[in-house]
């Protein structure tokens, strides 16, 4: 399975680089992983409707480009389905079943998703109802698919 991460902004944290490169490499075993950076767009605290829904339609566009044709595409989002670390490994061994091969999670800016990404998405997944930091959120997914393959292939690590 080849699976990418697209997500909006750079990360800056080192601490949180450490965490991430750890799970990509323990993820090489049982899958191809890709973390893809798109830009932020960058904008004033303040921001009409207007000025945000342009902020993410211009972070959309980027997201977008970074996704090709045939790909499964799983967007984050707080109105997605909730799902227990169980069910999300059921649901990517279903998807490797049936010939699902490339699968992109997407990551929004601190403004969310632009409603075209979601017009893309296969499906919308929910880590929770919190308002987590986008950075921190891509290792709690990259440790979720980790996860993920280790119930799959019936190994020790989840617990």
């Amino acid at each position: 399975m080849n699976i990418t991460v697209v997500s909006v902004g750079k990360l800056k944290e080192k601490y949180l680089k450490m965490g991430i490169d750890e799970y990509v490499k323990r993820l090489s075993s049982y899958a191809k992983i890709e973390i893809v950076e798109v830009a932020d767009e960058k904008a004033p605290e303040q921001l009409s409707e207007a000025e945000m829904e342009l902020v993410k339609k211009k972070e959309s566009e980027r997201i977008l480009a970074k996704i090709s044709d045939g790909t499964y595409v799983i967007a984050l989002a707080l109105d997605g389905k909730m799902k227990s670390s169980e069910q999300m490994a059921a649901d990517l061994d279903s998807l490797m079943t049936y010939g699902k091969s490339k699968v992109a999670f997407v990551i929004g800016g601190s403004l969310g998703l632009h409603d075209d990404v979601l017009k893309r998405a296969d499906e919308k997944l929910c880590f929770g109802k919190m308002t987590l930091p986008h950075q921190l959120m891509k290792l709690v997914l990259i440790e979720q698919i980790y996860r993920s393959f280790r119930i799959i292939k019936g190994e020790p690590y989840h617990k």
